[in-house]
């Protein structure tokens, strides 16, 4: 049984109005394998699409390859805009050594609402995936649970938004699930209405274009 261990801490700079919330980075980032092209940061992977979505929405020329250099890019870029990256996932185990959020068993979560309290800044979540089994608004939602907080439905549309008030607190916490920036996704993208619509007035856009189109007002 393999250890998935979360290899990074938080990123949470202290101008953080925005948090990211994912689950776990792919084993070779725990392990160390990294490949060509990785960066060894938060969603870091080549096969990624968060970092070349933001790229592309913000104009910020990254660096795609293994150097401190990419790292610093992302760090600086995070700090400017007051944008943290906690994932929800502390450690898993795996029968299967791979990415999937529905391998993982034995599931150690971060405390993010306890984050949240110690960063009175944050006043929203970016879910990098919606509700589905072991998906970060499912995490999450088992995660309000212990503090007997649940998430109220804001808007149905996609991405979903929902709200919840920070226990021993009167700060509301704007949550959104958006579409995940992973490769495994874009069945999922290429089901929805909205994709279809897309496809349909511009022929040539992808579902990386859907996705930019979706994040953007939410970064």
């Amino acid at each position: 049984m393999f250890h998935h261990i979360h290899p990074y801490p938080p990123f949470i700079p202290k101008t953080a109005t925005k948090l990211i919330v994912g689950t776990l980075p792919p084993p070779r980032f725990t392990t160390g394998d990294l490949k060509e092209g990785d960066v060894h940061f938060c969603y870091g992977s080549r096969d990624g699409q968060l970092w070349p979505i933001l790229n592309s929405i913000f104009n910020l020329n990254l660096d795609f390859e293994t150097t401190p250099g990419a790292i610093a890019q992302r760090k600086e870029f995070l700090t400017q805009r007051g944008i943290g990256i906690c994932d929800i996932v502390a450690s898993a185990k795996r029968e299967k050594v791979d990415a999937s959020d529905l391998g993982m068993q034995d599931i150690d979560l971060r405390d993010v609402v306890k984050m949240l309290q110690q960063y009175p800044k944050i006043d929203t979540l970016l879910f990098t995936g919606g509700n589905s089994k072991n998906g970060p608004e499912y995490f999450f939602r088992r995660h309000l649970k212990t503090y007997k907080t649940n998430l109220e439905l804001v808007s149905n549309d996609v991405p979903r938004v929902h709200e919840f008030l920070l226990p021993n607190s009167v700060r509301k916490i704007k949550t959104v699930s958006l579409t995940a920036p992973s490769g495994a996704a874009n069945r999922a993208v290429g089901s929805l209405p909205a994709y279809r619509k897309m496809k349909e007035q511009f022929p040539d856009k992808t579902t990386i274009d859907f996705r930019i189109a979706q994040y953007a007002p939410y970064f």
